[in-house]
């Protein structure tokens, strides 16, 4: 066994513990309160950060405050109701089945993550490591992710090339220093010095050379 079957047990078993130890109930209640976090993020972050107009100059700041309040409300909210759940659960009797069930789901969660990490890594480099041809674990990982791969849209796949990704960050204009920064609003072409004028020395470098 190598290094990355090591984390991937480790991954495992953590996550069947965190299962374990929260119980099926409150496992599905916090992949809920996740989901909806982000949503309410996404669709109510640019009219909370709307209220911050007069207490904040900076846009982007206030979007970021808005999108964080929106999230952090949701994840406090859904820790408050998985908690009394939580406690009814344990006070019907069934805390015992809901662990096991955990269980069961943090596997199951834990699988899926292993799945991710290796479809993500197959698009780098590593996949031509020893390390990686090594591995007695990545085989049993490997054909979920073909089976995730073949699932999404040609698109989707291109842009997690690597080379579709250098090919978008060559594309990326670089600005020019604030010196030669036309104008707003101005369509003159930036000054070019011609071959004579580069070729002629200054006065005073003239007179420092003759020094």
């Amino acid at each position: 066994m190598s290094w990355i079957d090591y984390i991937i047990v480790g991954v495992l078993g953590l996550s069947v513990l965190i299962g374990l130890w929260r119980g099926l109930i409150s496992e599905v209640l916090a992949l809920a309160t996740w989901v909806a976090a982000f949503w309410v993020a996404w669709a109510f972050g640019p009219a909370v950060s709307a209220h911050f107009e007069h207490s904040i100059d900076v846009p982007s700041i206030r979007l970021v405050v808005g999108y964080g309040l929106c999230f952090i409300t949701v994840l406090v909210l859904g820790a408050l109701v998985r908690f009394v759940i939580h406690r009814l659960v344990e006070s019907t009797g069934l805390s015992g089945t809901d662990r096991l069930l955990g269980m069961i789901f943090g596997f199951a969660r834990g699988v899926l993550l292993v799945t991710l990490m290796v479809f993500l890594v197959s698009f780098t480099a590593f996949t031509r490591d020893p390390w990686w041809k090594q591995s007695v674990l990545l085989p049993q990982f490997q054909a979920a992710a073909a089976w995730l791969g073949e699932r999404l849209p040609a698109g989707v796949r291109e842009h997690l090339h690597p080379d579709a990704l250098q090919d978008r960050l060559r594309a990326l204009p670089v600005p020019l220093p604030g010196s030669l920064q036309p104008a707003p609003g101005s369509t003159a072409p930036l000054p070019v010095p011609s071959p004579a004028t580069a070729a002629i020395p200054s006065h005073s470098a003239t007179i420092n050379s003759s020094r």
